[in-house]
């Protein structure tokens, strides 16, 4: 199962598409109907992952068909969590438009997917769907500002989905689309910040610890939380301890090298430099935990083949998962992030060249976020790891990126 973010007007997550994906065969969908797939969907979110493992506090919305919508399956769900997008070939019906109306009142979310206007949905713009998503590809820009138009008159939100730009996404925007989800948000190098972004409440949470005499992994923990923060934190090492230039290889490394009174002094310049900025919703940010986190987990593992990963380290791993999304996240080329901090060697050929076992695990990473599944599964052979493995990995990395926020 993969999973999409929906993003509102700040780009921030507000909530998942969850999709459906078959691990026989491929990085796109094998789907036998619509209803086989949905159903899989619903498993793999009651049974495999869990809801709040793989939501966290937002909403995920699963595709279905009449037969799905009409189905008592639909039950099992949590109404709280779970939307529902009505697929663009029900026929409207009474019988649909009834089901619809009892799905609403018993607190789901409603959306039509791939949807342009038509008047036999009138009674369901009226108040029972809350969504209209509208595919930014397959519908012609001069049909685009008339079917705004049309829904203008009904109390529905607009989501411009296949966002595959920032032209397209603020043009949407402008014509009065709230919710936005595509490669343009989930294809983390389209999309980049010109600058290094903090929370606030991170510095203060670094601050109030080092008073407290806390235990060093406490603090490594809170820098593990931000991306930026580890970078500010791989910087500061670089330009006060020139003297020993013992390589880094982990963020507890990192630390110790510090020492916690220049951090502490550290902290306190930092936290009334930064700007407050929170990026703790942004869809970047949200990928570059998961895989930090999921490559700590893989790295972690045990696999058949001793001679596989046995040089990757679970700490470095996330580092590795960390840094590789900086480029992505904010303005800075990779190999200038190379250049500036000191890294081990290992983690250096990772991060350009992919190279040794961090690097092994870095394209495993990747392969899972684009859903390249075929791809995965060969590598997966090699070290001799289950997918089911990788399954729990996930879901661990997921339920510890649900936590920061």
């Amino acid at each position: 199962m993969g999973r999409q973010p929906i993003l509102n007007g700040l780009e921030e997550v507000v909530g998942y598409e969850l999709l459906f994906r078959s691990p026989q065969s491929t990085s796109s969908a094998v789907i036998i109907n619509a209803s086989h797939a949905t159903s899989s969907v619903i498993l793999n979110i009651l049974s495999h992952f869990g809801v709040s493992e793989i939501l966290g506090n937002y909403r995920g919305f699963i595709n279905v068909d009449a037969d799905m919508l009409l189905s008592e399956a639909l039950e099992l769900l949590p109404a709280d969590m779970i939307g529902l997008e009505l697929l663009e070939d029900i026929i409207i019906t009474p019988e649909i438009i009834a089901r619809c109306r009892k799905l609403k009142a018993d607190g789901f979310v409603l959306a039509l997917d791939d949807h342009r206007y038509n008047p036999a949905y009138e009674e369901l713009y009226a108040g029972v769907v809350d969504i209209v998503k509208i595919d930014m590809i397959a519908t012609p820009l001069e049909d685009l500002y008339r079917e705004v138009e049309q829904f203008r008159r009904y109390p529905v939100q607009l989501l411009a989905e296949k966002v595959d730009s920032r032209h397209v996404y603020l043009r949407c925007r402008k014509m009065g689309f709230e919710l936005f989800q595509g490669y343009f948000f989930a294809r983390p190098s389209l999309m980049q910040k010109s600058r290094m972004e903090n929370s606030a409440g991170t510095f203060f949470k670094l601050m109030q610890q080092l008073a407290a005499d806390a235990e060093i992994d406490e603090i490594e923990q809170t820098f593990k939380q931000s991306p930026a923060l580890t970078y500010k934190l791989l910087l500061l090492v670089n330009s006060v301890s020139c003297s020993t230039r013992e390589k880094i290889r982990t963020v507890l490394h990192a630390i110790t090298q510090i020492g916690l009174e220049h951090l502490h002094r550290w902290v306190h310049l930092a936290i009334f430099a930064d700007d407050g900025g929170s990026e703790l919703n942004s869809a970047i940010l949200d990928m570059a935990a998961v895989r930090a986190a999921f490559m700590e987990e893989m790295a972690s593992l045990k696999p058949q083949n001793p001679l596989l990963l046995r040089h990757a380290q679970p700490e470095e791993a996330f580092m590795v998962g960390t840094l590789s999304m900086l480029k992505d996240i904010y303005d800075i080329d990779l190999k200038e992030i190379v250049t500036q901090l000191n890294l081990s060697d290992d983690i250096q050929d990772a991060l350009l060249n992919r190279g040794g076992d961090l690097g092994t695990l870095l394209c495993l990473a990747e392969m899972m976020e684009s859903l390249e599944l075929d791809e995965a599964a060969e590598c997966l052979g090699r070290l001799g790891i289950s997918l089911d493995t990788v399954i729990t990995c996930q879901k661990k990395a997921y339920n510890w990126r649900n936590k920061l926020r």
